[in-house]
C-alpha cells in the first residue's frame, strides 16, 4: 500500500511540474508608436495634460442641458442594442464560470441492467450451464465513474485566459455602443435644435417677403413697376415658403430617429434650450495621446483580443503534446438482482491511466497551430490600426473646432452685414432710390446666410461631441 502512494504521489509530482512549463510564448501588446501631442493641439487652444481631459468627465457633466441629460438616460437605459450588449455580458460571464470547471474532473453516476440469452452451443451458453445451471445471463450494474486530464501543457490555463479576456471585451463592447449611444443622441439632438432655428430663420424670412410682395403689388397697382417684378417677388416668397414645410418633415424625422435611438415609439422631443442658447467649449483638455489608449473602449478591446490569440495559440500548441488522463470507477456489480447490493461482496474498483501522443493526425493539428499564430499576427496589426484610427479620429475632431469656429466668425459678420443691408434696401426701396431686385438680392441672401450660421453652429457643437467619444469619453 505504502508502495502504490510512493508511487501515486510521484506521478502527481511530475504532473505538477509538467504542468508549470509553457508551450508557446505570448506576443506581448505591441507599444503604440504615439505622438506627443495631437495634431492642431496647439493651434485650438486646447489644453494638453496626461492627467487632464475631457474624456475624464461623466457625460451627465460634460452635457449639461436638462433635455439633452435626459434623453441620453433614457437612451442608455432602453436603446436595444445596449440592452443585447449586457445580455452578452452574461453570457461571456457564464461561459467563463463554466471554463474554472475544467479543471474538476468529470464525474458520473451509472446504473444498468442487463439480460442475455446466449447460444446452447456458444461459449458463454455452454459457461452458463456448467456453472449457473441456466442459459440466461444477467447483469446488475450500479457505478460512479471518474475522469480527469491533467493540465500539463496549460491547455485548460489557456482555455480560462481566453474565457475571461472574452468576458472583458463584451464590457468593453458594452462601454463601446454607450460612448456611441451618447454621441449620436447629441448628434441629433443638436441637429434638432438646429433645425428649429432654421424653421425661425424661414418665417421671420417669410413674413419679411410678404411685406415686400405687398409693397410691390402696390407700386404696380399704381403703375410704377411692371409684372415681372411682382412675379420675382412671388418666387422670392415661394422660396422662403417651401422650407417651412421641408423643415418641419426634418424636425418630425429628427425626432422620430432620436425616439428609436432611445427605444421609444417616435413622439415629441422635449427640448428647452435653443441654438442660440447653446454655448460652444472655447477650449477643451485633451490631455496626451497615451492616456487615450486607457479610456478608448475599442483599443482596450484589440488588446483584450491579443491576449485571446496569445491563448488560442497555447491552446494548439498543447495539442500536440501528449496527454494524461486518469479513469476511475467503482461501484457494486452483480448476475443476481437478488444480491445486487450485497455488501462487501458485489464491490468492484478500477483505476487506469492513459497517455497519447498524436502521431498523424492529416497535419490537422499542425495547420491548427500555424493558423493561430497567423491569427495572433493578426491581432497585433489590427491593434496598430486601432490605434492609429483612434489618433486620427481625435486629429479630425480638432482641425474640425479649429476651422468651424473661423468659418462661423465669417458667417457671423456677414449676416450682421446682410441684415443691414436688408434694412437699408428697404428704406432706400420705400423713397425710390432702390430698385425691387436689389430688396430680393438682399432678402434672398440673408436668408441663406442665416441658415448657414445655424449650421456651422450645429457643426462646432457636433465636433466637441465627437472629440469627446474619440478621446474616450461618454461611457462613465
Amino acid at each position: 500500500m505504502k508502495s502504490y502512494i510512493s508511487k501515486y504521489l510521484l506521478v502527481v509530482t511530475a504532473i505538477a511540474t509538467l504542468s508549470a512549463c509553457k508551450v508557446s510564448k505570448d506576443v506581448a501588446t505591441p507599444a503604440a508608436d504615439l505622438p506627443d501631442t495631437y495634431r492642431s493641439a496647439a493651434v485650438t487652444g486646447t489644453q494638453n495634460a496626461d492627467t487632464q481631459t475631457i474624456a475624464d468627465l461623466p457625460w451627465k457633466s460634460f452635457f449639461t442641458d436638462a433635455s439633452l441629460q435626459r434623453l441620453i438616460g433614457q437612451a442608455i437605459e432602453k436603446n436595444f442594442d445596449m440592452q443585447l450588449a449586457l445580455k452578452n455580458i452574461e453570457a461571456a460571464q457564464l461561459l467563463y464560470k463554466q471554463v474554472n470547471w475544467n479543471y474538476a474532473p468529470d464525474l458520473r453516476l451509472q446504473v444498468g441492467a442487463a439480460s442475455n440469452r446466449p447460444s446452447d452451443n456458444s461459449l458463454n451458453g455452454i459457461s452458463a450451464n456448467q456453472f449457473l445451471k441456466t442459459n440466461h445471463i444477467e447483469d446488475y450494474n450500479a457505478s460512479i465513474g471518474l475522469s480527469w486530464e491533467a493540465d500539463i501543457w496549460g491547455k485548460i490555463r489557456n482555455q480560462k485566459r481566453s474565457a475571461l479576456a472574452a468576458y472583458l471585451q463584451t464590457e468593453e463592447a458594452r462601454k463601446a455602443i454607450q460612448t456611441n449611444i451618447v454621441a449620436s443622441v447629441a448628434r441629433g439632438y443638436y441637429n434638432l435644435v438646429m433645425l428649429d432655428a432654421q424653421l425661425e430663420v424661414a418665417r421671420k424670412n417669410l413674413a419679411l417677403n410678404d411685406s415686400t410682395l405687398h409693397m410691390i403689388q402696390l407700386q404696380f397697382d399704381a403703375g410704377q413697376v411692371t409684372s415681372l417684378a411682382v412675379q420675382q417677388a412671388t418666387a422670392q416668397r415661394l422660396v422662403a415658403a417651401q422650407l417651412v414645410p421641408l423643415l418641419e418633415q426634418n424636425i418630425t424625422l429628427q425626432e422620430n430617429a432620436l425616439s428609436v435611438l432611445s427605444g421609444v415609439l417616435p413622439t415629441v422631443t422635449e427640448r428647452q434650450s435653443t441654438l442660440n442658447s447653446t454655448p460652444v467649449a472655447k477650449s477643451l483638455a485633451t490631455g496626451f495621446p497615451s492616456a487615450m489608449l486607457r479610456r478608448r473602449p475599442d483599443v482596450r478591446s484589440s488588446e483584450l483580443a491579443l491576449t485571446m490569440a496569445n491563448a488560442r495559440v497555447g491552446i494548439s500548441k498543447a495539442n500536440m503534446y501528449p496527454s494524461l488522463s486518469i479513469t476511475a470507477s467503482g461501484g457494486v456489480n452483480s448476475f443476481k438482482a437478488s444480491n445486487w447490493f450485497n455488501i462487501p461482496a458485489s464491490l468492484f474498483g478500477t483505476v487506469a491511466g492513459n497517455l497519447v501522443q498524436p502521431l498523424l493526425n492529416k497535419r490537422q493539428l499542425k495547420t491548427q497551430f500555424e493558423v493561430a499564430k497567423i491569427e495572433r499576427e493578426q491581432s497585433v496589426i489590427r491593434f496598430r490600426q486601432t490605434v492609429l484610427f483612434a489618433v486620427g479620429e481625435v486629429s479630425d475632431a480638432l482641425a474640425r473646432l479649429e476651422k468651424l469656429q473661423s468659418q462661423y466668425d465669417f458667417a457671423a459678420q456677414r449676416v450682421n452685414a446682410l441684415q443691414q443691408a436688408t434694412g437699408n434696401a428697404g428704406l432706400l426701396f420705400r423713397g425710390g432710390m432702390a430698385s425691387y431686385l436689389e430688396v430680393i438680392t438682399a432678402q434672398s441672401n440673408v436668408l441663406q446666410s442665416e441658415l448657414e450660421v445655424a449650421t456651422l453652429k450645429r457643426d462646432q457643437l457636433i465636433a466637441a461631441v465627437d472629440l469627446y467619444r474619440s478621446l474616450g469619453g461618454g461611457w462613465k
